[in-house]
């Protein structure tokens, strides 16, 4: 296993595989999104990849490497305390890893100069935190097979 998130998701010839997987698990996500929060959520998205088709892949790219160094201090926990299953362990510490994530889409959102992108962030902002817990498991087992 690899000994840091750095080394496991952001070398360059792991990369388009780490962006192309982290894609797929946004899309599954989002469409296992039910219910009257779920249908914003899809409307949203849905909203946001009609605006620039690709979108999601281009910010996931660009936000990966804050991404992975807002959970790198919870990966050290993780190998320090023996490692294991990280889909199994990320979504133990849910409530820091879903704030260390969004601290950095937050950051971005704000940062934005496109007003289209800001107003759906803002109407989707509210139940983050929920659905990024949520998103744990599949994103710990993601990091897992990638730093294996």
């Amino acid at each position: 296993m690899a000994d840091t998130l750095k080394e496991a998701l952001l070398d360059s010839t792991k990369r388009p595989d780490v962006v192309t997987d982290l894609t797929e698990l946004i899309d599954a996500e989002v469409g296992d999104k039910s219910g009257v929060s779920g249908t914003v959520i899809k409307t949203g998205y849905g909203a946001v990849k009609k605006i620039k088709p690709g979108i999601i892949g281009s910010a996931v790219d660009s936000l990966l490497d804050d991404f992975v160094a807002a959970l790198e201090p919870i990966f050290a926990d993780f190998k320090a305390n023996g490692g294991g299953d990280f889909g199994a362990y990320l979504p133990s510490r849910g409530d820091e890893a879903a704030d260390a994530l969004l601290s950095v889409t937050d950051s971005r959102a704000e940062k934005s100069s496109r007003d289209s992108i800001k107003k759906v962030y803002e109407k989707l902002r509210p139940k983050g935190k929920e659905n990024v817990v949520e998103a744990l498991p599949r994103l710990g087992a993601l990091i897992q097979k990638h730093s294996a």
